[in-house]
């Protein structure tokens, strides 16, 4: 089976991105993988320190292994902003392909010094493992806001993010674009848009050559998609939208059918949901270029190598 690290060195070649969506329970892990499987492209699944300790971490493991290796995906697990030691070495221990190591909310040279031990630490666990590290503020949550969050609208600079990658080892930089994790209720209504600095994020994969990540990409206008994928965007991370299709289908199915109480009745519809939005995502970030009217992906262009 192919690497993360090969994927996304492909994906990079190709001037595509793999798509991160993160899952809180077994509904969402099979949506995000349901929608790789119909789209034939690589995929990311995330899930964050409150997400694993609500599946738990092991058994996140052996159910998606066991779903990727059912499914023959090219599909990857990804410890999703941990801010300890213990938990970063918790998911290498229990077989995630990388680890987003995030001490952003710490001082620079803080940040730096823990994030280093973080990785030394987990590739001593395995080698392969892709470690990511995060500079900047793109605030906290990935839920719905009334207003924009203040006190992170500085971005990440070249110089910094060079310093960081140099200091600490990371395989995978997470900088501060102008994204912002979350979404405002008129992004969910669809009366706005999320815009990125693509500037910024040329300057910072020029200064680093590492992999890119984009956190918090609910929300955000689909052409700057397009022009940050093209400026070195490797990865991008969808978590909210998911989370508005999942509660808005729940409470649909709830209400089609108020007195049915069977879970795997009820679920069914909530799956497509997350799956149509996960499907409509991997095909924007994985060749847009050759994406049709049928919103279909070109098969010269399916997966990754």
């Amino acid at each position: 089976m192919n690497t993360l690290r090969s994927v996304l060195t492909q994906s990079e070649k190709d001037g595509v991105a793999v798509g991160h969506f993160n899952v809180a329970s077994l509904v969402m892990l099979k949506a995000v993988l349901s929608a790789a499987a119909e789209t034939h492209v690589p995929v990311l699944v995330g899930a964050s320190e409150g997400e694993r300790d609500f599946l738990g971490t092991r058994q996140l493991a052996v159910l998606f292994k066991s779903l990727r290796d059912e499914l023959d995906l090219s599909a990857f697990l990804n410890a999703d902003h941990t801010h300890s030691l213990a938990k970063a070495m918790e998911a290498a221990k229990a077989g995630f392909d990388a680890v987003v190591i995030d001490f952003s909310a710490l001082a620079f040279e803080e940040n730096v010094a823990r994030t280093k031990e973080t990785v030394e630490a987990i590739k001593a666990i395995n080698p392969a493992i892709l470690a990511e590290g995060e500079i900047g503020d793109i605030g906290t949550g990935s839920e719905i806001h009334e207003t924009a969050q203040n006190g992170f609208k500085s971005l990440t600079t070249p110089e910094e993010a060079m310093q960081f990658v140099h200091s600490t080892g990371i395989d995978v930089l997470a900088p501060a674009v102008g994204n912002m994790h979350g979404m405002l209720k008129s992004m969910v209504q669809g009366t706005m848009k999320k815009h990125l600095n693509i500037e910024r994020i040329s300057q910072i994969k020029e200064a680093t050559g590492v992999f890119l990540t984009l956190h918090g990409g609910s929300g955000t206008d689909d052409d700057d998609f397009r022009r940050a994928i093209a400026a070195g965007i490797n990865i991008i991370h969808i978590n909210t939208e998911l989370r508005v299709a999942w509660r808005q289908s729940l409470e649909e199915s709830l209400a089609r059918e108020p007195n049915v109480v069977v879970p795997y009745k009820i679920l069914p519809p909530v799956i497509d949901s997350v799956k149509r939005v996960v499907s409509s995502r991997l095909r924007l970030f994985n060749a847009p270029e050759q994406t049709g009217q049928d919103g279909l992906i070109d098969p010269s262009h399916k997966k990754a190598s």
